[in-house]
């Protein structure tokens, strides 16, 4: 009887914090480190020392916040994720909403995904896991307090064409997209299953040519589909 074959465990995903603050550093690391599938790959405190580190150590996702020394946290992901990067990291923006006001930008940057500070240690992991995979992650309070906010400067002028190749069902699930709701709220709201949903938001992101849910949300808003 041949002996099965051992089983491997999966790599961890690989880890870099980015913070200057200390405390908020620190605690982000023991959360991510305390768990099997996660591993700290390197901390820093500012976004220069960020993109040193990522040539150097290679992370899978890099959680970065945005307000720091140096270099801050858009620019960073810009150099390490926006258009053109040879070889782009996945980035995870996490900071303080009252205090943001550069969300927009740091999203057009490249950013993958977005969370608040102050989101629970299982969301955190939760968006870790889910941009690791190269899906992209919304808080949906940000997709529609933020976004939202600065959708006027967003939204294009009014002679500016809008012309898509969306079906009206397609034109419907990005706007769910961009008022921040889930593949599941999605589907309750539309009464149809989750894999239907995937598969409408497959094509939306194909036929617009963009790389994740973050740009689906810029997109619709420069559209102006959403208000």
């Amino acid at each position: 009887m041949v002996p099965p074959e051992p089983v491997v465990p999966p790599a961890p995903i690989r880890v870099l914090v980015c913070d200057d603050q200390v405390l908020i550093r620190t605690g982000l690391v023991t959360i991510i480190d305390a768990q099997p599938d996660l591993e700290v790959a390197g901390e820093c405190g500012d976004g220069q020392a960020a993109v040193d580190l990522v040539e150097r150590l290679r992370p899978d996702v890099v959680v970065m916040d945005v307000r720091m020394p140096v270099l801050d946290g858009i620019e960073a992901t810009r150099r390490l994720a926006g258009a053109g990067v040879r070889h782009p990291v996945k980035v995870l923006v996490v900071t303080t909403f009252n205090l943001d006001e550069y969300v927009y930008e740091a999203l057009r940057a490249g950013a993958s995904g977005f969370l608040l500070k102050d989101a629970p240690p299982a969301q955190l992991l939760l968006g870790i896991r889910t941009v690791a995979t190269g899906a992209a992650l919304l808080d949906p309070e940000v997709t529609r307090q933020l976004v939202g906010r600065y959708a006027a400067r967003i939204r294009p002028a009014d002679d500016t064409p809008r012309d898509n190749p969306l079906t009206p069902r397609e034109l419907e699930v990005l706007c769910l997209i961009a008022d921040g709701l889930s593949n599941s709220e999605i589907a309750a709201a539309l009464l149809l299953s989750q894999e239907t949903v995937k598969t409408f938001v497959s094509r939306i992101l194909a036929k617009l040519g963009l790389r994740d849910r973050v740009q689906a949300v810029v997109y619709a808003y420069r559209q102006g589909l959403v208000t």
